[in-house]
This record gives C-alpha cells, structure tokens and sequence, in this order.
C-alpha cells in the first residue's frame, strides 16, 4: 500500500540536514548515506549521494527522474551470478558450446532397421 498523500512523502531528517550543507558549501562531494527508504526530493538533483547497500556505499547522482523514488532502489543489495545449473550444461558439451567439437551433437539420419523376424 502506498503511503498517504496528506502526510507528503518520508525523508529522514538528517539527510536534509546534510543536503543543505553540501548545497551551501559548493562542493561536490558524495554525501555517505544509511536511509535507502527515504524519498528523492527535488532539493537533491545534481547532488551525489553513497547509499549503503549493507556492505559498501554504492554513489549515486541524483537526475531529475530519480525525483520521487526511493534511494534504496539505487543500490542494489544482492547480485546475481547466474544459475549453476546453466554454465554445467554449457560446459557439458551441449551443441553450439564453446568447448564441443563441430562434429558431436549434430543429429546424424538413423540408418533403416532390419526387418523383424527372419534373414531373407
């Protein structure tokens, strides 16, 4: 469910604090930050924020289309690597793999079975 509009949107307080004093001061330095549920306001385009993804601060540069969204949606907090499963069957010699030799895996015509039964 979305947050109520009459309520206006959630920012911790310290994070305006902190853009207010990068504004003033000119710099352009990344402002290291903790809240990824925190709204993008229009006050914060142009500056760039590190938002924490658990591990590291992942820098973010605020864009007028970011306006609105979450910080958290900017730092992603896991990464895939692909499904095991996948690079076995790859490696495993499927055809058209990098490792398998041109002439396996292409399906050769099935030589006529004898007939059943006797030898004529």
């Amino acid at each position: 469910m979305a947050r109520s509009i009459w309520k206006g949107p959630f920012v911790d307080g310290y994070l305006l604090k902190k853009a207010d004093a990068a504004r003033s001061s000119g710099r352009h330095d990344m402002i290291r930050i903790w809240s990824r549920r925190s709204t993008i306001l229009p006050q914060f385009v142009g500056l760039t924020f590190g938002v924490y993804n658990g591990q590291k601060h992942i820098p973010a540069m605020v864009t007028e289309e970011m306006v609105g969204h979450k910080f958290g949606e900017f730092a992603p907090t896991r990464s895939f690597y692909g499904h095991s499963s996948d690079r076995k069957a790859k490696r495993a010699g499927a055809p058209g793999a990098p490792g398998a030799p041109a002439g396996e895996g292409a399906a050769a015509p099935a030589a006529p079975a004898a007939p059943a039964g006797g030898t004529s």
